[in-house]
């Protein structure tokens, strides 16, 4: 396993952390420039015509070949940095929409060029996405490392990154990875306002509304395809003997249900096999539960969060754009390693500049 290494850079008048898990980041810069940027955000609630402010204090998170680093605009909407290493970044600024809480700004930048002794200049203009305090936080699925194909040991991490209890009750989480002889997995086949594809469909006990399962504040919940210690198994893998949820087909015969872990169980009785996922290309989403009919398409109203991830960069994305932007770049098969959001619950509805891979996972934790 390559050693991650963290960077720390102190500029004047700026602390910029980097908090990513890039392997075998350069150690020696190949110069350094500087970025000044100008922040500004759409507050129109209703009205059609967009209405900007500077967006203050805002978050921004830079991305490039030495990390993930931290840092905020100042009192006038500006991210102003001057020593930053030449490198190409993706830059994401994000603020609490000022007028509605359940809403975010959010702006992105990407594949900048910060040459040396250069300055660059911008402007940024950031749009509302809902903001619903629940994100699919962290998914491993390609398996430990291992030469008999060993891949049981997958798990789904949702995180509550508001300040309230988050009740899980009747919410659904879906692998879809049908309608591939349309416009593919996760897409809006019909232009109706859902989403198509829907492989496999497990559920929270209870309805939406109820309140007898929640997540706390700041609070990582693992899900488990099997909630036991796959290290009886593989030495490489890991205990999810312990985890909060687990993944059970009370339509199978085989399927192992841990007595000390709740369930979520299968809606599809057509469906008689475990709860998996693809261990390099996918779409995952989770539902509010309101729409359970999903033989049609469940509705894009209900998302709460969704991503799509693949091998490769060039993969074609199918989730429709109204549930993310973007595509999650997954580890090799048998690696150990996992895809998580860069900060935790950090949802920017575009998973490519969300999503980075770390070299273990690390399921209730960041």
């Amino acid at each position: 396993m390559l050693k991650k290494i963290n960077f720390i850079f102190l500029i004047p008048a700026l602390l910029l952390i980097v908090a990513g898990c890039m392997e075998n980041p350069p150690s020696i810069r190949d110069g350094e420039g500087k970025l000044r940027i100008t922040a500004y955000g759409d507050t129109s609630v209703v009205d059609t015509v967009p209405h900007y402010i500077r967006l203050r204090n805002a978050k921004v998170i830079l991305t490039s070949e030495y990390g993930t680093m931290i840092s905020y605009t100042d009192n006038e909407g500006i991210l102003s940095i001057e020593s930053l290493p030449s490198a190409i970044y993706n830059i994401t600024f994000r603020m609490v929409h000022p007028l509605v809480s359940n809403r975010i700004l959010v702006g992105n930048i990407k594949n900048i060029e910060i040459a040396s002794h250069r300055v660059y200049v911008d402007s940024v203009f950031a749009s509302p996405v809902s903001n619903t305090g629940l994100a699919i936080n962290e998914i491993y699925c390609g398996g430990p490392i291992n030469n008999f194909f060993y891949f049981y040991d997958q798990y789904i991490e949702l995180y509550n990154y508001s300040d309230s209890l988050i009740y899980l009750d009747g919410m659904q989480v879906s692998r879809v990875s049908g309608n591939n002889e349309g416009k593919g997995p996760g897409a809006d086949e019909g232009d109706d306002g859902d989403f198509d594809g829907v492989t496999y469909i497990f559920k929270f006990p209870g309805r939406p509304g109820e309140r007898n399962h929640f997540i706390r504040p700041g609070q990582f919940i693992v899900i488990a395809g099997k909630a036991i210690d796959h290290r009886t198994s593989v030495s490489t893998s890991i205990d999810l003997n312990s985890c909060d949820w687990e993944f059970y087909n009370q339509y199978s015969a085989t399927d192992f249900d841990n007595p000390n872990v709740p369930n979520l169980l299968n809606i599809r009785a057509d469906r008689t096999v475990d709860f998996l996922i693809n261990l390099v290309s996918d779409v995952i989403i989770l539902t509010s539960g309101v729409d359970t009919v999903w033989e049609d398409g469940l509705d894009i109203s209900t998302v709460i969060d969704g991503v799509q991830y693949a091998s490769s960069a060039t993969k074609i994305k199918t989730i429709d754009s109204k549930i993310d932007k973007g595509l999650a770049l997954s580890p090799p098969r048998y690696s150990g390693q996992a895809m998580r959001r860069r900060e935790p619950g950090g949802d920017t509805d575009d998973a490519t500049l969300d999503w980075e891979i770390i070299p273990t996972a690390t399921p209730g934790r960041h």
